[in-house]
């Protein structure tokens, strides 16, 4: 990145915390920043900005989860955006809710001296986005293969972004066809089943339905399904115990996660429902599984688990 090519701040917005991290880093192109979730802001975070570096590189400091950043380091973004350094780049990212906009006070202090952009892929365009994410792999993917993965897989461009990485070494030097990526997500399992959780415990009654459906439509063990929310439950329970000033890394360490993100993504459910809410559902579980070995009906159970939990 030079200064021609590029405002030295921004402020990426959008739903999806993957995307906006990845257009934060393409943004940067090889500048390495210092990264801080806004939400651990302890002050003095600018201070790397405007001090000139031993070796000549450029510094960089690239801020997640800007809606959480804490009034001081407002105040702090605020002084420093009066006269940002023109040898430094600032980018600040926001997730923000469905048809949200841009947090308004951070757009109002980057507007003078930066650029607001929205980050976003819309679902006719996910396909698109995958052969585009493919060829920056190296990954040779056919048409009808980048869309039978987001068939298979569903919508969250991480778990799209993992899923080409694990064909490129399932398939090393292969052209990745819809056959196979059925081969190697038969079953769909546990890629549905994380999808139908987190439509769920993100309170969207319809999707977490349609997902669902998918699911029983493939011929799904209802027993694999009820087992793969029991375990999202319990990660949540723990997440829920944390205290809220518990970082994103150590969130993702108590639930036994790989990512930052997923840990982001669990304590955001997690706050949708209250300890006791959490523990009914669990309760609910016990019960879904009882009836499931007795003999009930696997879609009306599910079904009526589902609708409790997101409803």
């Amino acid at each position: 990145m030079t200064k021609k090519s590029a405002p030295p701040v921004i402020l990426l917005w959008g739903e999806d915390a993957f995307l906006l991290r990845e257009a934060g880093l393409a943004f940067l192109g090889d500048v390495q920043p210092l990264e801080v979730d806004a939400e651990d802001w302890r002050g003095g975070e600018t201070g790397d900005l405007v001090t000139p570096s031993l070796f000549g590189e450029r510094r960089a400091l690239l801020v997640t989860e800007c809606r959480s950043l804490p009034d001081h380091g407002v105040k702090e973004l605020k002084q420093y955006l009066q006269s940002p350094s023109p040898d430094a780049a600032l980018v600040l990212l926001a997730r923000v809710g469905e048809r949200g906009k841009a947090p308004a006070t951070l757009a109002k202090l980057v507007v003078p001296v930066g650029e607001v952009r929205e980050v976003n892929v819309a679902r006719k365009e996910l396909a698109g986005w995958v052969g585009g994410r493919a060829n920056a792999k190296g990954v040779d993917i056919t048409g009808p293969g980048s869309n039978a993965l987001v068939v298979a897989v569903g919508e969250d461009p991480a778990e799209l972004d993992q899923a080409l990485d694990q064909l490129a070494n399932a398939f090393p030097g292969a052209r990745i066809t819809p056959e196979l990526v059925a081969q190697q997500f038969k079953g769909l399992g546990e890629q549905r089943v994380w999808d139908l959780c987190d439509r769920a415990f993100e309170r969207n009654l319809s999707g977490s339905i349609r997902s669902l459906r998918s699911l029983m439509s493939a011929r799904a063990d209802p027993i694999m399904i009820l087992g793969g929310i029991s375990a999202r439950v319990r990660d949540l329970l723990k997440v829920r115990s944390l205290p809220d000033s518990t970082s994103p890394t150590e969130v993702a360490r108590a639930a036994g996660l790989r990512f930052d993100w997923q840990g982001r993504r669990y304590r955001e459910q997690a706050s949708r429902f209250s300890m006791q809410e959490l523990t009914g559902i669990h309760a609910a579980l016990v019960e879904a599984d009882r009836s499931l070995k007795l003999g009930a009906d696997g879609d009306v159970v599910l079904s009526s688990l589902v609708t409790k939990i997101a409803g």
